[in-house]
């Protein structure tokens, strides 16, 4: 007897629907064919130990699976129960009526038990797309996929219950979750706060500039200033994530098997801190079986790099691209895949190896030549990528024993997100532009016109700081942030005069 139950493959950030066509027939023998990896032949053992478990049996003829297409190679543990009810259905052990209707996943444990599998609500919205009646998975995945609207999600515990539904002896209870009242109810969960850090209003400042325009930063002082617990503090000042950010965010954590049993829906946007001593492959994805890197898990979020230049520079160097078109393209011989790369760059530094070069009170005990030689483990074209640079110093004791409560996470929030809602205006005819930090060269000459004064006074800065050629555009660009933030349709000299000194890694007089 032929029976055809569904899968699915996740390629990228997009499933394909997986047909499993079982046929029994007379003979003994058990061929599994259609590209499937050891990890899907391998299910013979555990269908077998499971089914027996259970009380049933995979029978002893000839069975013949092929999963089609069959160019697309399968991979992974989450087709057992695809194959499984595919045996029991060409077998005759449960009734075979219904198990088209549903796309099937999960991987079996020997006692019939089913643990998660990645990659869930890709496959659900596929299942939706190609209008199949359901989708059956375990329960740990259930909320995940249940983020999908208009489709039954059914998350069975073992492979009884899926066995005593099909047969119609019990029911499956269906996994239902309001999305958006998921979306809305966690939008504003954080567990920090700007409120949280004592002085450094002037690094507040320009963090608030930088996630109003997208704007890339890199922080750089001493040990001990406070350039990690403010970076870890930028997602509660960025805006609120829109719904389909959120899908999109989900997607991602999905495919990379990220989601957490008692969260359907990401809506907090993501924060990823990677050590430095992370592979290029790791950081932006592939592998043999190509996976999101980290900079597509900051995806809509903020990617923060410590200690910058401990980073090797080929694992810096491979960043740049994917910073530059916010997509990153994992190609292999048969296929290639695409990951979303749009996140904003938080990076920090110590100024010199031994972290005290101007410190206010501490001597740097670095060799000359030494600290020229600490920046340039950065490349010029990295930071060309990032807009501004921020100096950081100790908080003073005064600072740190006031009591009085520092100025909220909510606050900044409200400024950027009026600063974003005038890009948002700004670039609606552009689209892939959503805020300042994207510009193009032909978009700074029409939206950061500056009068004569602010001509002269950035001719003046750029002469007497030495500040580069590539700095005239990124001075520009956070100008205009600095002048949305001050609801000014112009770019005035003061605008100008705050942009230039975020300036500080391209002055010639920086680092001796």
């Amino acid at each position: 007897m032929l029976v055809k139950t569904f899968g699915s493959a996740v390629q990228g950030v997009d499933a394909t629907t997986i047909t499993v066509e079982v046929n029994i027939d007379k003979g003994i023998n058990f061929s599994l064919v259609g590209l499937p990896d050891s990890a899907v032949k391998e299910s013979q053992h555990r269908i077998d130990a499971a089914l027996a478990n259970t009380g049933y049996k995979i029978p002893g003829k000839k069975i013949i699976i092929n999963m089609a297409p069959a160019d697309i190679r399968k991979e992974g543990s989450a087709y057992d129960m695809t194959l499984a009810i595919g045996i029991l259905a060409a077998s005759e052990q449960i009734d075979s009526s219904r198990v088209g209707d549903y796309i099937i996943m999960g991987e079996l444990a020997l006692d019939g038990a089913l643990r998660p599998v990645k990659g869930v609500l890709p496959i659900a919205i596929q299942a939706r797309k190609e209008k199949f009646k359901g989708i059956i998975l375990p329960k740990a995945n259930a909320l995940e996929a249940a983020i999908v609207s208009d489709l039954e999600v059914l998350g069975a515990q073992n492979i009884k219950e899926v066995i005593d539904f099909f047969d119609g002896k019990s029911t499956i209870e269906p996994t239902i979750l309001d999305t958006r009242e998921e979306f809305y109810n966690r939008l504003n969960e954080f567990d920090v706060d700007f409120s949280d850090v004592k002085g450094q209003e002037n690094i507040k400042r320009a963090l608030e500039i930088s996630a109003s325009g997208g704007h890339n930063a890199i922080l750089i002082g001493p040990p001990g200033a406070g350039k990690t617990m403010l970076a870890k503090r930028i997602p509660t000042i960025l805006p609120p994530m829109n719904l389909h950010e959120a899908l999109e965010t989900t997607k991602i954590h999905s495919v990379a098997g990220r989601i957490k049993d008692d969260h359907g829906l990401i809506t907090g946007r993501p924060f990823r801190s990677p050590h430095h001593t992370i592979s290029d492959v790791a950081l932006v994805g592939g592998g043999s079986f190509p996976q999101p890197g980290e900079i597509s898990l900051a995806h809509n979020g903020v990617l923060f790099l410590d200690e910058l230049p401990e980073f090797k520079r080929t694992v810096l160097e491979v960043m740049r691209q994917p910073m530059e078109e916010r997509r990153v393209t994992i190609s292999r011989a048969r296929f290639s895949v695409d990951y979303p790369t749009s996140f904003m760059l938080i990076a920090s530094m110590n100024p010199c190896p031994c972290g005290y070069y101007n410190h206010p009170e501490k001597d740097c005990m670095c060799a000359p030549g030494v600290v020229q030689n600490y920046l340039n483990k950065i490349s010029g074209p990295l930071l060309d990528r990032i807009d501004i640079h921020i100096e950081v110093t100790p908080v003073k004791f005064d600072e740190l024993s006031d009591k009085r409560p520092a100025e909220s996470s909510h606050d900044v929030r409200e400024r950027v997100i009026k600063a974003r809602l005038v890009q948002e205006e700004r670039f609606k005819k552009s689209p892939g532009i959503y805020c300042n930090a994207q510009m193009t060269k032909q978009m700074i000459n029409q939206y950061c016109e500056i009068d004569q004064a602010g001509q002269a006074l950035l001719k003046r800065a750029m002469e007497r700081l030495g500040l580069s050629a590539r700095a005239y555009d990124r001075i520009l660009k956070v100008s205009r942030t600095i002048a949305d933030l001050a609801n000014s349709e112009n770019i005035l000299a003061e605008h100008l005069a705050e942009a230039i000194q975020y300036r500080s890694l391209d002055r010639d007089s920086w680092a001796g």
